[in-house]
């Protein structure tokens, strides 16, 4: 007898909860932040290299390209920052059912796009 199994699956037809969404999304900021360790490191040693190079970064940190990374690395830390709050509440053993952990998930997404909206007006 022949299983009625899928021979692979196509990842753009599944739709995914927000939950494993969140979830992905907290690992991508996680990896966006390391990436940003780098650029801040480099940043922060610039600023303290000379009057001169300060003066340099400021001016460089005025561009709008400058401020999209920056507010990039933030939205990223601010998302990282809810989530992984999100996930040590849950295992702390609260918001593990499939509707409290729906809810906490949208307001994750919620509270970050309201932070990095604000981060955003803000920098610019």
């Amino acid at each position: 007898m022949k299983k009625q199994r899928p021979v692979h699956l196509n990842l753009q037809t599944i739709r995914f909860p927000a939950t494993a969404i969140a979830s992905i999304l907290h690992r991508v900021s996680g990896v966006i932040m390391f990436f940003a360790i780098g650029v801040l490191l480099w940043l922060l040693n610039l600023s303290l290299d000379s009057a001169d190079s300060f003066a340099e970064l400021q001016q460089c940190l005025t561009s709008p390209f400058a401020k999209f990374v920056l507010w990039g690395i933030v939205t990223a830390l601010i998302y990282h920052l809810l989530a992984g709050i999100r996930h040590l509440i849950m295992d702390a053993g609260y918001w593990e059912e499939m509707s409290s952990g729906l809810l906490s998930a949208k307001v994750t997404f919620a509270v970050a796009a309201v932070l990095s909206a604000s981060m955003g007006v803000w920098l610019w």
